[in-house]
């Protein structure tokens, strides 16, 4: 016998899923419904209040959207304050962000040793969870296999029910203490089963700080240089936090509105994450940049390079998608401060090396990409390079996989998941429940032996 959903009959009942489901584009406009949450000139919809993070890319003069510098602030530090800092002291600085976004302040030396130390005493994972949660279940997307293991972890834990704001901490902290070991474990093991390759699992060493101790889990001989590790913190500390509305973060304070425990809000973050359209976009750069380099003879030919990019905005080539990967975002609008921080920092680390023309094309298409994209789209909005463009490479440099980018941006943000999730629970009080239009016409039910 034939399956129900197989051959004609399941492409027959998918036709007429369309026909029943898809919405016509001017009801949007007649019921005045914000796509998106977003207003008509691009702004968002305000839905909420925090205190953590805020992302300033333009002002609204006169009724109109006014561009100006991208702007990121960590509980009212500027993002250029607190890298710089920690580049001009020549230390690291991802601890210290986590530490300001859950506890809304600066440590002092004291608390910030503190804090670390218990940061990297608390990587270990339960007694047979790899063997069980990872070895026994391997999963060819590591973001898949983060979102289950994070679940997973509930079943693990005592407390996992308790609400209490010191039982919700120790479990943010202990969260964001094991993704990194969680996503080395989860790549090697992939490695293993699906790439026919040694998999290769070393101890913790509780001495590492983040950055170090996710390069030295990653690399077979455990060996990586200041240079190398201070680059990764940086890129950890750009990705903790990017305020209440981006997609994964949204996401988790919409599941703590309902009252759910902390692991399934935070898992569902990472699922949220891992689409393209949000922490998947700097694997789409890469693949970008690598079907450019297949396909431009020259790189640094300008003209070549805008010959290409005007087919690809044509859906010619790459991915047919018709979009330029890393270029353009929601709220910045000239610049956006992550992405001119790593480009700045990464130009330093590539000078002199192999990798520098691929950063030079990357920059050639950043700049390139505004007088295209009107000459093809005719577009005049303003856009500028998002994180996106440069993570990726930046990454491939530290010979991290691709398969990690994703990965590590979640271990990244993880920290700023959890403060927007305390801040939920602290002020929130009511379940997120957003209103949708219902447009579907009544229709008079039809009895089974006469339908057709």
């Amino acid at each position: 016998m034939p399956s129900f959903l197989s051959g004609a009959n399941i492409t027959g009942l998918c036709r007429e899923l369309k026909e029943n489901s898809v919405i016509e584009p001017n009801l949007y406009e007649k019921y005045h419904v914000r796509r998106g949450l977003r207003n008509n000139d691009g702004t968002g919809v305000v839905a909420g209040i925090t205190k953590i993070c805020n992302v300033h890319g333009y002002l609204i003069n006169e009724g109109e959207v006014e561009p100006i510098p991208g702007q990121l602030i960590y509980r009212g530090y500027n993002i250029n304050d607190l890298v710089g800092n920690v580049e001009a002291e020549d230390r690291f600085g991802f601890e210290e962000t986590t530490f300001l976004l859950l506890f809304g302040h600066l440590p002092n030396p004291k608390e910030l040793q503190n804090f670390s130390t218990y940061l990297s005493l608390k990587r270990d994972l339960p007694t047979g969870f790899v063997e069980d949660m990872i070895l026994k279940a391997p999963s060819k997307n590591i973001m898949n296999k983060l979102a289950r293991s994070v679940l997973a972890l509930y079943s693990y834990d005592d407390e996992c029910e308790n609400k209490g704001i010191e039982s919700e901490m120790r479990t943010a902290v202990s969260l964001i203490s094991k993704l990194p070991v969680i996503m080395a474990n989860a790549y090697q093991v992939k490695r293993r089963v699906f790439d026919n390759a040694s998999m290769i699992m070393h101890p913790i060493n509780y001495e590492e700080n983040t950055a170090q101790c996710i390069l030295s889990l990653l690399r077979p001989d455990r060996q990586y240089t200041k240079e190398e590790a201070q680059m990764l913190d940086t890129l950890l500390m750009l990705q903790a936090e990017h305020g209440g509305g981006n997609n994964s973060t949204f996401t988790c304070r919409v599941l703590t509105s309902s009252g759910t425990d902390p692991y399934s809000a935070y898992s569902s973050a990472i699922c949220s994450l891992k689409g393209p359209r949000h922490g998947g976009a700097n694997l789409q750069v890469i693949h970008m940049l690598d079907n450019f380099k297949d396909n431009i003879k020259h790189w640094d030919n300008e003209g070549e390079v805008a010959d290409y990019m005007r087919r690809t905005l044509r859906k010619e080539t790459n991915d047919g998608s018709g979009l330029i990967y890393g270029m353009g975002h929601a709220v910045y609008t000239i610049s956006d401060p992550r992405a001119v921080i790593l480009k700045k920092k990464a130009f330093e680390l590539a000078k002199g090396k192999e990798i520098e023309a691929e950063f030079k094309l990357l920059e050639t298409i950043e700049r390139l990409t505004p007088e295209i994209f009107l000459e093809v789209k005719g577009s005049t909005k303003t856009m500028c390079a998002n994180v996106d463009m440069y993570s990726g490479l930046v990454y491939r440099m530290l010979g991290i996989p691709d398969e990690l980018f994703t990965p590590l941006f979640a271990v990244a943000r993880m920290a700023g998941w959890a403060a927007h999730r305390m801040e939920e629970m602290l002020t929130g009080s009511r379940i997120i429940r957003p209103a949708y239009k219902a447009v579907a016409k009544e229709r008079e039910y039809v009895k089974l032996e006469e339908r057709e």
